[in-house]
């Protein structure tokens, strides 16, 4: 027996279970508010901006990296993606469970953790547009800022705020949601002038530009009247589309090619990409015996889709081999006849059925049966090994070289721009269905729709996008968020569009106070 094949689920579920005993220890730490270096002394800048702003995207790019916090509450909480517990494999206490359920508390560790995060890099942020740099890191710390308030608003509505010569004996005042808005839409404004434009098909997508700016704009506007209250403004429609037609005169534009849109290659698609190691992307969800050519540790066996999300694309409702009807984004699986030394036996989209290995053979699953995904899940517990459809978006073979934990992770990309522009045309009273469309012809064997109404478009979106951290955010704003889906009863209750405020920050920060239903 390889032990290393088996070791990555047990290592995820002690830490899991660390981090649930840290959880209950109510003792105030640094971390559970902002980190700030202010005493009674004042503010000390920092040495130099500009190594502080690297180290800031390097620690961004982390934060996105792992399968907790950022991508769990985006993705683990929706109708697309789900952890069932297989053995004991997965269990660590329910904390996966309580994600697909909607039955987090404010103590759950990625919730904590996710706001810990997000608040240190607003500060760290400040501190380096308090410490006098030069105008382009300026303007890169503006987006930063901007960029992770954003989540904060998205995830927690209000927001704490510690300006840089407040030391740890000051509570940080709180910015209600609104006011919070107007702060992230002031820094992208002021960023703005100072960023560069930002050119499709260049490695300066890994850092802010016009375009990422314009991108966030475009978001901010699109989800105001969540943030904000109310209904949909006209004014912030015609905002988005503005943003989404100032990204498209720098060149960029609908990529075809599907697949190769996640590859490390610069294209004419990819708006802003964090570098983070995007191994978690693919063996989070791979089976332990499939081909894993540089992770010795084989794959972790955990994330699933639900049969329901696979029903919304073209194509065979049972398989998903060559020439089943598929749809591009589907993706595909090898079978026995195509396997052979093509794409190390893993297919790409949605894993079901028989999986082989590159040598056409059939893969096996640790009892020696063969390895067959399953489309159905009945329980999130008690499931065998082989439960669930698994989904490959990044792959391993990256552009044909084996290349699993490049720093390439895709965040903002031109065809959701696209799609936010044909909503708001919608939300204006316009016909989004030619916009839509014209995305679609770009993916083959996709035909188009006749037309496009919400629910249709909220379906191409997770269509297209799925994965890529905006499924909870799209079903928010599509006011199904807390609808039924497979293994999740129907709550009904708006509470839930935002998460808690984690306990620790309650007690560091008396100027808090709980979200509603908490």
């Amino acid at each position: 027996m390889n032990i290393q094949k088996y070791m990555k689920p047990v290592f995820g579920s002690i830490f899991v279970l660390v981090g649930l005993v840290a959880c209950t220890n109510l003792e105030i730490e640094e971390t559970d508010s902002i980190i700030t270096k202010a005493t009674g002394g004042g503010f000390q800048p920092v040495a130099n901006p500009a190594s502080s702003l690297s180290d800031l995207y390097n620690k961004v790019g982390g934060d996105f990296a792992t399968q907790e916090t950022m991508y769990a509450m985006s993705e683990v909480t929706t109708d697309e993606l789900l952890i069932p517990t297989r053995g004991t494999d997965w269990g660590d206490n329910g904390i996966w469970r309580q994600l697909h359920t909607h039955t987090w508390t404010p103590a759950h560790l990625f919730i904590k953790n996710a706001w810990n995060n997000l608040n240190q890099n607003v500060f760290r942020a400040s501190e380096i547009i308090e410490s006098n740099p030069d105008a382009a890191v300026l303007a890169e710390a503006k987006f930063l800022r901007a960029f992770n308030m954003f989540f904060l608003v998205d995830f927690f509505g209000s927001v704490p705020f510690r300006e840089v010569d407040e030391g740890p004996e000051v509570n940080p005042r709180v910015l209600t949601r609104s006011e919070a808005f107007s702060l992230v839409e002031s820094d992208l404004l002021a960023a703005l002038p100072g960023l560069p434009d930002g050119s499709p098909g260049t490695a300066n997508t890994g850092t802010a530009t016009k375009a990422a700016a314009n991108f966030l704009l475009a978001k901010m506007y699109l989800n105001a009247h969540i943030y904000n209250g109310g209904t949909v403004d006209n004014a912030n429609m015609q905002k988005v589309i503005d943003a989404v037609d100032a990204i498209a005169a720098q060149g960029f534009g609908i990529e075809t090619g599907y697949f190769q849109i996640f590859e490390s290659s610069d294209d004419n698609e990819t708006i802003f990409y964090l570098k983070s190691d995007i191994g978690a992307r693919i063996w989070n969800s791979m089976h332990y015996n499939m081909n894993s050519p540089d992770n010795t540790g084989g794959g972790w066996n955990g994330f699933s889709t639900l049969a329901e999300f696979y029903d919304s694309f073209e194509g065979a409702p049972n398989s998903n081999y060559v020439g089943d009807g598929q749809e591009e984004r589907r993706g595909w699986v090898p079978d026995a006849s195509n396997a052979n030394n093509i794409n190390l036996g893993l297919g790409y989209g949605f894993l079901i059925n028989q999986q082989y290995n590159e040598d056409g053979t059939k893969l096996k699953n640790r009892q020696g049966g063969d390895l067959i995904l399953t489309k159905e899940l009945t329980s999130l517990v008690g499931n065998g090994e082989a439960a669930g459809m698994r989904i490959l978006k990044y792959h391993p073979n990256d552009g044909g070289e084996i290349n699993s934990f490049r720093k390439h992770q895709i965040l903002f990309r031109y065809s959701d721009a696209h799609l936010m522009k044909a909503e708001a045309m919608m939300r204006l009273g316009g016909d989004a269905t030619a916009m839509v469309n014209e995305l679609r012809q770009a993916r083959t064997n996709t035909p188009d729709l006749p037309s496009v109404t919400e629910d249709v478009l909220l379906a191409e979106r997770g269509r297209e996008l799925y994965i890529e951290f905006w499924r909870r955010n799209d079903l928010v704003r599509f006011d199904k968020f807390t609808a039924p889906w497979n293994l999740k009863e129907v709550s009904g209750d708006p509470n839930l569009n935002l998460f808690p405020i984690p306990e620790t920050a309650l007690l560091s920060n008396p100027n808090l106070v709980q979200n509603p239903g908490y």
